[in-house]
């Protein structure tokens, strides 16, 4: 059991839309949320969900809105907040953004959604493609005689509409990796982790069966070809499309794909990560006259990879002025409004060292606080290259009527929260 009830509420607690599914709980009941909310608040006792009565408020915030499940019933809170962030995906897929102004000029398909969403506190259709087969945003045209419930609402394969067809079947796949990486003013990692997704961009016709292979350490050891290049996956989500019960039985990612843009599969590795781009800096006051900024970065990663798009940002004191750059490659501008210091290198190669000296003014005037320094951070992005190792081994398509269909694979590795700490 899910909801009972669903409301949309602003930032004064007053709902703008809901929907009650069950009829146990009353209007009434939602009206005490936000004077609960703030005394929890109050009293540092805040939580995603508060009891009153017998009745539960399992609630999240999205932009100026509260979203708010209510339930008299030992439900499944899991089920609940899944579905409420779901809810909030499929209105932005409609609106673009979620919030007060977007509920108020939309409420009729709001109304609509949230009859097709949930029903009698269970949640239904909730792919948003789905419903925009049957909700659209160009409002109620009355066709007599053409009124039809679309297959995918009575397909056992809902994500997936049957006549589909293309003149060229292709499948893309994109492997991408995001570092997470977290070093001390030391120089000893902290934090090293490596966040995965697989996503597809599917072109095929028909019902097409496709099966994924990867380099995957738990086959590999069922098969008997051992750990070598081989990836541990750990955490792995899958899209609902995929055979859960034969990954379970034998590590095969089988699936009927939707069509068009869609994420696979996510992964994350616990693996110490050399840091990929390496960061030394030197800062030095002069009196309080000046202050100089030393920053070497280097490659550490195979020399025949080049990152792209590198942003070095660098935190200076929030009293500097007069800036002069002077840098090995690439280019430097400073961001006064955010006190930093922003060095561009467009292509980076591995195996390379670069160096960036900056020169700041600073007032006559001496501060006496000292500032606490935020670490330096770095984005970049490397393709055809991914950390952990993880590889396509194949992608096997297999569709009744015995068309042939190519599948590319490319693989990215880009920063994600990626911090070095300079004191």
């Amino acid at each position: 059991m899910a909801a009972s009830a669903l409301f949309i509420l602003d930032l004064k607690g007053k709902p703008l839309i809901s929907r009650n599914y069950k009829g146990d709980v009353g209007p009434g009941e939602i009206e005490q949320f936000l004077g609960l909310l703030v005394q929890r608040e109050e009293e540092g006792a805040l939580a995603p969900l508060l009891p009153l009565g017998s009745v539960h408020f399992l609630w999240i915030k999205h932009a100026n809105l509260y979203l708010v499940a209510t339930t008299k019933k030992n439900g499944n809170a899991a089920l609940v907040y899944a579905f409420l962030y779901k809810v909030v995906e499929v209105f932005c897929e409609y609106f673009k953004e979620l919030e007060e102004e977007s509920i108020r000029d939309n409420f009729v398909i709001v109304y609509e959604l949230l009859d097709e969403l949930m029903d009698f506190g269970f949640p239904q259709t909730t792919d948003s493609k789905i419903l925009q087969e049957y909700i659209t945003q160009e409002g109620n045209k009355l066709e007599t005689g053409k009124s039809r419930v679309p297959t995918t609402v009575t397909n056992a394969v809902s994500w997936r509409s049957e006549g589909i067809k293309y003149k060229k079947n292709e499948v893309f796949i994109d492997v991408i990796e995001s570092v997470n990486l977290l070093v001390s003013a030391t120089g000893s990692v902290l934090l090293s982790e490596v966040v995965g997704t697989i996503k597809l961009k599917v072109f095929l016709s028909g019902m097409p069966e496709l099966r994924l292979g990867l380099n995957d350490r738990v086959l590999f050891e069922l098969t008997g070809r051992g750990k070598n290049k081989s990836v541990e996956l750990e955490d792995v989500k899958f899209h609902q499309c995929v055979r859960l019960s034969r990954f379970d039985n034998d590590r095969t990612i089988s699936f009927i794909p939707p069509d068009g843009n869609f994420e696979l599969m996510s992964y994350r590795l616990h693996t110490q990560v050399k840091p990929l781009i390496w960061i030394e800096s030197v800062i030095e006051k002069f009196s309080h006259s000046r202050v100089e900024i030393m920053v070497k970065a280097k490659g550490q990663f195979k020399k025949q990879s080049v990152a792209n798009g590198v942003e070095i940002t660098v935190p200076v004191p929030s009293d500097a002025d007069s800036p002069k750059f002077k840098t090995s490659v690439g280019s430097a501008r400073y961001l006064p409004e955010k006190n930093l210091l922003v060095w561009s290198i467009k292509s980076f190669p591995g195996g390379r060292e670069h160096l960036l000296r900056a020169h700041f003014g600073l007032p006559s005037v001496e501060r006496e606080e000292e500032e606490g320094r935020p670490p330096i951070s770095v984005r970049f992005e490397i393709p055809y290259f991914t950390v952990s190792g993880i590889q396509v081994r194949y992608m096997k398509i297999i569709e009744k009527s015995g068309y042939q269909a190519l599948p590319w694979v490319r693989y990215i590795t880009q920063s994600g929260d990626y911090q070095l700490r300079t004191s």
